[in-house]
């Protein structure tokens, strides 16, 4: 059986010792080949367009203002290399800059607290799930969202069972059906039970499997993110 080849990672970081240390780490992935670092956005943008990238990671805060420079370069890979997904590192929950992420798509998104580098199997997970077109947020940020907008009345996700809500909330973190089966306890037949009534719910119209995945999560974000 012929070898896959390796998912090609491009990683960006202003701070050089965590450049070196996220280097040594991705090396032990298998299946995975940092094929360059860079420390700021214009370098990021440059090594995307030479290297080509199956995936980027990036910090959210990078020079010149350390503020959102991650945001918006991964809103402008995604806009012009399509096949190149994106995840995005951040120190803390912040709810806002992940809304303002995702807002305007999730399709090859992922939103990751900098904690998670070290469990690199979730790391390399997020990179696969990007890479794909899928979406990943960090369990942490999705449950900061949910408690940000839970009692607001006109929340789609009310008429959701607490049962759909878990399931779309697992979803949300870019896990898939048996992943979402394994969290939960429960058998894939249910989970799939469970999101098909997540789907109609939220009035999801009828076409592939992936893109009513992202438009469910898209929803979920909508209703418990913040705009302004």
């Amino acid at each position: 059986m012929p070898r896959m080849a390796a998912l090609r990672v491009v990683f960006a970081d202003d701070n050089y010792l965590v450049r070196a240390g996220v280097a040594a780490l991705l090396a032990e992935a298998d299946g995975l080949e940092l094929v360059e670092t860079v420390a700021d956005p214009p370098s990021l943008l440059k090594s995307v367009a030479q290297q080509t990238p199956d995936a980027v990671l990036t910090d959210i805060r990078m020079p010149p203002t350390f503020t959102n420079e991650g945001i918006a370069a991964a809103k402008q890979i995604r806009a012009k290399y399509p096949k190149t997904g994106v995840v995005v590192l951040s120190q803390y929950i912040e709810e806002d800059y992940a809304f303002e992420l995702l807002e305007d798509g999730v399709a090859g998104m992922g939103y990751l607290l900098k904690e998670r580098v070290s469990q690199l199997d979730e790391l390399v997970r997020a990179l696969h799930e990007v890479a794909r077109g899928g979406s990943v947020l960090d369990p942490k940020v999705v449950e900061g969202l949910l408690r940000r907008k839970s009692n607001e009345a006109r929340s789609p996700l009310l008429g959701l069972t607490d049962r759909e809500r878990e399931v779309l909330q697992e979803m949300a973190t870019g896990r898939n059906n048996a992943m979402i089966a394994k969290t939960l306890f429960m058998s894939e037949r249910a989970v799939e039970k469970h999101i098909g009534s997540v789907f109609q719910k939220l009035g999801l119209v009828e076409e592939g499997e992936i893109n009513r995945r992202v438009m469910a999560v898209l929803a979920f974000l909508e209703a418990t993110g913040s705009r302004r």
